[in-house]
């Protein structure tokens, strides 16, 4: 596996690992808000400052991680590539290459959770709603 830009191109296969990861890690999530959160995180790739994809040996994107002044704003993987070293490669380079300190959790979400905390971040504040309003706190981390 290795890390590299993320081409618009790849945009719309981004946003369908986006979806598998979703699908397969946050239960909690709705029909009705992927229909709302789907043209959003869509729309947000050519928005980020800092995006990178994770590949396969021969070229096939299976992950990516987008990082705006700091903040860890999205970090998925294609289902069948967890807990193979790809959420550590991506967040390494996040670290090493856009200076990545902070990210934004569902505390519903207690996989990510420990993810980031065998990262070295710690939970420094707690929002009863994510930024869309919805009911699903957020945790606030930092390294």
């Amino acid at each position: 596996m290795n890390v590299s830009e993320i081409r618009p191109d790849e945009y719309d296969r981004a946003a369908e690992l986006w979806e598998a990861s979703v699908r397969a890690t946050h239960h909690f999530v709705t029909e009705a808000d992927l229909d709302v959160f789907r043209p959003l995180v869509r729309a947000s790739f050519g928005e980020i400052a800092q995006l990178a994809g994770l590949r396969t040996d021969d070229g096939l994107l299976i992950g990516f991680i987008g990082v705006e002044d700091g903040n860890v704003e999205m970090l998925f993987l294609d289902p069948a590539y967890r807990g193979q070293g790809g959420g550590s490669l991506l967040l390494e380079h996040a670290f090493a290459s856009f200076a990545a300190v902070a990210v934004d959790v569902n505390e519903q979400n207690p996989q990510a959770i420990g993810f980031y905390e065998r990262h070295g971040f710690r939970v420094v504040s707690r929002s009863e709603h994510d930024t869309t309003g919805k009911p699903y706190p957020i945790l606030h981390m930092k390294r």
